[in-house]
C-alpha cells in the first residue's frame, strides 16, 4: 500500500471511529477539530515529504477549513500563497502534492496566487475576501502569511461598510433561493443555516477585528445569553451536519428525505408519540426560526455601527410608548415591555400604521427578553386579551399577526401555539411546519382581499368581502391545525380548543360556535370536492346538510380555498378551484332551495340534452342521428356530463369509424383539466391500459367516469393533468398520448407495459395498503376507499385487479396527498348490483396482495 493509500484509509478509518462512538452526547466540536487537526498533520508531513519547504511556498489554510472546522466529508480550501513566479521545479513538487492530497481522499478546494494576485482577486469578489479573512498557516515561510494577513486587515481592504453590503446582499441572494422550512433544508445556506451564523461572524470580523463571537459581547453588540443562543444554535446545526456526513458518506449538507430517518436515529431520537425523524425535523425549524430573528437583529445593529454616515431615518410620534422610525417601531423606554399589555400594543400599531414593517433592532432586543420573562401566557391578561381582539378585528390584523408568529409573541400569547412551532410531517405533501402553514393559510386569506388576486380566486376575492365577521374566519385559521401532533382526530381536539379560546375572550355563542364548528370541519369541504361524485344529487344534500346555511358555507370555502393553497406550492390548481366552485354553487342551490324540494332528476336529463342537441343541430348534425346516438346511452351519461361535454362526444362519436376505438382529448382545459374521452367497443383491461400509458407518459389523472352504453360501448371521461398540476395542452403532446393509447387499445386484450422506477424521495416512505368500503345512498352501487402508496403504475394494477375479480369500475376519484394514494371507487358487480360481504373481502385481499 503506497502513502496516498495509507492516508485515505486513515481518512476511512477516522469517520468509521467517530461514526461508531457517534451518540446523542458527542462533542461535535471537539469531532471537526480532531478531523481538522488530523488533515493539518497529514499535510505538514507531505509538505516536508514533497519537499517543498525548500520553496518560497505558503500552504494556507482559507474558509472552514482556516476557522479549524472540519465535518467528516467536508472539503479542503487551500491557498498556495507564493512571493512571486515559481520555478518548473517547484511547480512540479506543487502538483505532486496536490496529486497525492486526491489520491487520498480529500475533496480539495485550491488556489496559486502571489499576494498582489490574492489581495487583487480578494478585492474584486467578496467571497474570496471572506475566505481570506479566516486564514491560517500551516506550512512555509510564516513572513509571507504575516505580509498577507497586515494587508487584508488594512482599512481600504474591503472598507466595514461596503463589506456589511456585500454580505448583506448575498445573504439575501441566498435567502431568495431556498426557505426555511423546506422539506429538505440545506443546513448550510437555508435561511436561518449555518451560513446566517457566519455571516454575522464574518461581518464582525471586518469591522471589529474579532476573532470570536465572544469579542462581540465586549463590543457591546451582543448579549451573553444570544452568545450562549447562537452557539447553542451552532453546535445543533454541526451536529446534524455531521451525522448526515457520517451517514450519506459525502458532502453532503441537503437534509433528504432518505436519509433523515437514519440521521434522526444516529442523533439519538426515538420514536414516540411523534416520529424520530419529526422530533429532528421540529429543533431543526426552532434552531433556525431564532437563528433567523438574531442574525436580523445583529445585522441590523452592524448597519446602524457600518453605516453611520448614511441619512437618518425619519422619525414620526406614535404615543407616549412608540415611535415609527423609517419602516420600524421603536419603543421609547427601556422597561416598557415589563408591563404585558405593552408587547401586544406594539403589534396593534403594526396593524393601525401601514408604514411600519419590522422592528427596531433595539425594541426587539428588549422585546426577546420580555418574551421570555413571561411567568404566564399574554392571554390570561385580560389587558392582553383586550388588545389581541383588537388586531383581530383590525382589517390589517393579519399583518400583525405575521409579525407576531415571527418573533415568537403568537406562541407567547398561545400556548397551545408553542407545541406546534417546528411540528413536521413526515411525509412529501405538507411542504411546511404546521404553524409555518397556518402563517401561509393567513396571508392566503389576505391575498383574497387584494384586486390583484381576483382572476385566481375569483369566488373567494367576492366571498371574503361578504363575510359578516372576517375575524371570525381568521381564528377558524389560527385553530384548524393546533391540535396535531397530539394524538387523536386533530379537528375535534382543534374545535374545542377554539371554543375555549372563545369563551375566554368573551365571544358571544354564537361566534364561538361558529369558530369551533369551522375547525371541526375544515377538511369537509375538500373532501367532498376532491373525494366524491359531486354530480351526485345525495352527495351535495348530505354536505348542505352539514353545512346547514349559506354563511357557514362562504366561511368554509374561503378556509378551504386558503388552507390548500397553504399546504404546498403545487397543491392547488384549476382543477380543484373548479371542483371546488362546483360543490360551493350546488350547495348553494339546494340550500336556497331547501331540502323539501329535491332536484329532479329526470329534470335534469332533459336540460342537458335540450342544450347539447341545440348546439349540435347547430353545428349541422342531423336530429335523426343524435337521437339513434342517444337511444343507445343511460340516463346516468347525460346526469354525470354537461351539456357542452355531451355535444362534443356526440359530434365525434357520429363522425367516426365504429370498427376502432375513439380517443379525444380537449384543446382547451375544461373542470380546471383536460378532459380525455374513450369511445369504443368494451373490453377487458381498458381502465388499466389507459391508466397505465397515461403513468408511463407522466401523465397524472384526477377524475375517471367509467360509463358503458346499452349495446356494450365504452364512454369513459377522465380529467387529467401534467405532473406541475397545469392542463395537457402542447399539441406534440396530446397526439402522442391519442397515437399511444389507440395502438394499445386496438388489442383485443391488452398488455400493460412496464412501470417506471419508484423516485428517491418516494423510497423513504411505507404507506401500508387499506381497502374499506363506506356506506353509500346510491341504489345497486359500492363505494370503495383505497390509500396506498402512489407509486408508478397503482390505478393500472388497480383495474387489473377489478377485471380479475370481475368487478365493473363505474367512476373513480383520484387524490394524491404527497406519499399517499387515496382514491374512492364507484363499483358494481357484471349484474349491476352491490358487492356482497364476501365480494368485498375477495377484492380487499386481492388488492391487498397486488399492491
Amino acid at each position: 500500500m503506497n502513502s496516498a493509500q495509507s492516508a485515505k484509509h486513515a481518512l476511512i478509518e477516522l469517520n468509521q471511529t467517530i461514526l461508531d462512538s457517534f451518540s446523542a452526547t458527542s462533542d461535535v466540536r471537539s469531532i471537526v477539530s480532531t478531523r481538522c487537526q488530523h488533515v493539518d498533520k497529514l499535510l505538514q508531513q507531505q509538505w516536508l515529504a514533497h519537499h517543498l519547504e525548500h520553496y518560497p511556498i505558503a500552504l494556507i489554510a482559507v474558509g472552514g477549513y482556516g476557522r479549524g472546522e472540519l465535518h467528516p466529508q467536508s472539503d479542503v480550501d487551500l491557498l498556495f500563497l507564493t512571493e512571486g513566479e515559481l520555478s518548473v521545479e517547484a511547480e512540479q513538487a506543487l502538483s505532486a502534492f496536490i496529486a497525492f492530497i486526491w489520491d487520498a481522499g480529500l475533496e480539495v478546494g485550491h488556489s496559486v496566487r502571489s499576494i498582489e494576485q490574492t489581495l487583487e482577486q480578494g478585492r474584486a469578489d467578496v467571497t474570496v475576501a471572506t475566505n481570506l479573512l479566516e486564514s491560517r498557516i500551516l506550512c512555509g515561510p510564516q513572513a509571507l502569511f504575516t505580509l498577507l494577513y497586515r494587508n487584508i486587515r488594512q482599512a481600504d481592504f474591503w472598507p466595514s461598510s461596503e463589506f456589511y453590503v456585500a454580505k448583506r446582499d448575498e445573504q439575501n441572494a441566498r435567502h431568495s433561493r431556498a426557505s426555511a422550512f423546506d422539506l429538505e433544508p440545506n443546513l448550510k445556506s437555508c435561511p436561518g443555516g449555518l451560513r446566517d451564523i457566519q455571516t454575522v461572524a464574518w461581518v464582525a470580523m471586518r469591522h471589529f477585528n474579532a476573532e470570536k463571537f465572544e469579542e462581540l459581547i465586549q463590543h457591546g453588540f451582543l448579549e451573553p445569553v444570544e452568545l450562549d443562543e447562537l452557539l447553542e444554535a451552532q453546535e445543533f446545526l454541526w451536529r446534524l451536519r455531521c451525522s448526515l456526513h457520517l451517514i450519506s458518506g459525502r458532502d453532503e449538507n441537503r437534509l433528504l428525505f432518505d436519509l433523515q430517518p437514519q440521521v434522526a436515529k444516529l442523533m439519538g431520537y426515538e420514536d414516540g408519540t411523534q416520529l424520530a425523524v419529526e422530533q429532528m425535523m421540529k429543533n431543526y425549524y426552532r434552531t433556525v426560526r431564532r437563528v433567523m430573528e438574531l442574525n436580523q437583529m445583529l445585522l441590523q445593529l452592524f448597519k446602524r455601527a457600518t453605516l453611520g454616515h448614511i441619512k437618518a431615518l425619519e422619525v414620526v410620534a406614535i404615543d407616549e410608548n412608540f415611535q415609527r422610525r423609517g419602516c420600524f417601531i421603536e419603543s421609547l423606554h427601556s422597561d416598557l415591555f415589563d408591563t404585558p399589555e405593552n408587547i401586544l400594543a406594539l403589534f396593534l400599531w403594526v396593524a393601525k400604521n401601514s408604514n411600519i414593517q419590522a422592528i427596531y433592532a433595539v425594541t426587539l432586543r428588549k422585546l426577546r427578553q420580555a418574551r421570555r420573562a413571561q411567568p404566564q401566557a399574554l392571554m390570561y391578561h385580560e389587558s392582553c386579551r383586550n388588545l389581541f381582539m383588537q388586531i383581530l378585528r383590525h382589517p390589517r390584523g393579519i399583518v400583525a399577526l405575521s409579525l407576531m408568529h415571527k418573533h415568537g409573541v403568537l406562541s407567547a400569547y398561545l400556548p397551545a401555539w408553542r407545541a406546534i412551532e417546528g411540528q413536521m410531517q413526515f411525509d412529501l405533501f405538507h411542504a411546511y411546519t404546521v404553524d409555518e402553514h397556518t402563517h401561509r393559510l393567513l396571508l392566503n386569506i389576505e391575498r383574497f382581499a387584494q384586486p390583484e388576486q381576483k382572476e385566481e380566486f375569483p369566488l373567494g376575492s367576492v366571498l371574503i368581502n361578504q363575510l359578516p365577521k372576517k375575524g371570525l374566519l381568521v381564528l377558524g385559521a389560527i385553530f384548524h391545525d393546533i391540535a396535531k401532533g397530539r394524538g387523536g382526530d386533530h379537528s375535534k381536539l382543534g374545535a374545542t380548543d377554539a371554543l375555549d379560546f372563545c369563551k375566554l375572550h368573551g365571544m358571544n355563542n354564537h361566534d364561538g360556535r361558529l369558530v369551533s364548528w369551522l375547525v371541526e370541519n375544515h377538511l369537509v369541504m375538500s373532501v367532498t370536492a376532491q373525494r366524491r361524485d359531486i354530480s351526485d344529487p345525495d352527495v351535495v344534500a348530505d354536505f348542505a346538510e352539514r353545512v346547514r346555511d349559506a354563511v357557514h358555507l362562504s366561511y368554509l370555502y374561503c378556509l378551504t380555498v386558503a388552507d390548500i393553497c397553504a399546504t404546498n406550492e403545487r397543491t392547488w390548481n384549476n382543477w380543484k378551484g373548479s371542483l371546488l366552485r362546483d360543490l360551493y354553487f350546488s350547495t348553494q342551490r339546494v340550500l336556497a332551495r331547501g331540502k323539501e324540494k329535491p332536484i329532479d332528476i329526470r329534470a335534469r336529463v332533459r336540460e342537458h340534452q335540450a342544450k347539447a342537441k341545440k348546439e349540435l343541430l347547430r353545428r349541422g348534425i342531423k336530429e335523426k342521428d343524435i337521437d339513434s346516438l342517444w337511444q343507445r346511452f343511460k340516463a346516468d351519461y347525460f346526469l354525470r356530463n354537461q351539456p357542452n361535454q355531451i355535444a362534443w362526444h356526440a359530434e365525434a362519436i357520429i363522425k367516426h369509424k365504429q370498427d376502432e376505438t375513439l380517443v379525444l382529448i380537449s384543446k382547451h382545459a375544461t373542470r380546471g383539466g383536460t378532459e380525455l374521452f374513450v369511445y369504443g367497443k368494451d373490453k377487458p383491461k381498458l381502465f388499466a391500459t389507459v391508466m397505465a400509458i397515461l403513468d408511463n407518459k407522466n401523465i397524472t389523472v384526477h377524475d375517471a367516469s367509467i360509463m358503458t352504453s346499452k349495446d356494450q360501448y365504452a364512454l369513459d371521461s377522465f380529467v387529467i393533468l401534467e405532473q406541475d398540476g397545469q392542463p395537457v395542452s402542447q399539441l406534440s403532446r396530446i397526439q402522442g398520448i391519442k397515437k399511444t393509447l389507440i395502438k394499445a387499445l386496438s388489442n383485443e386484450t391488452p398488455k400493460l407495459p412496464k412501470f417506471r422506477n419508484l423516485s428517491r424521495k418516494m423510497k423513504p416512505f411505507k404507506v401500508r395498503t387499506q381497502v374499506s368500503f363506506p356506506e353509500t345512498r346510491s341504489h345497486g352501487k359500492s363505494m370503495m376507499e383505497l390509500i396506498s402508496l402512489d407509486s408508478p403504475g397503482l390505478l393500472a394494477r388497480v383495474g387489473e385487479v377489478l377485471y380479475r375479480c370481475e368487478v365493473v369500475l363505474l367512476a373513480a376519484k383520484i387524490t394524491t396527498i404527497g406519499e399517499r394514494a387515496e382514491d374512492f371507487f364507484l363499483l358494481q358487480t357484471t349484474d349491476g348490483q352491490q358487492l356482497d360481504e364476501s365480494q368485498q373481502n375477495k377484492l380487499r385481499d386481492a388488492l391487498v396482495s397486488a399492491l
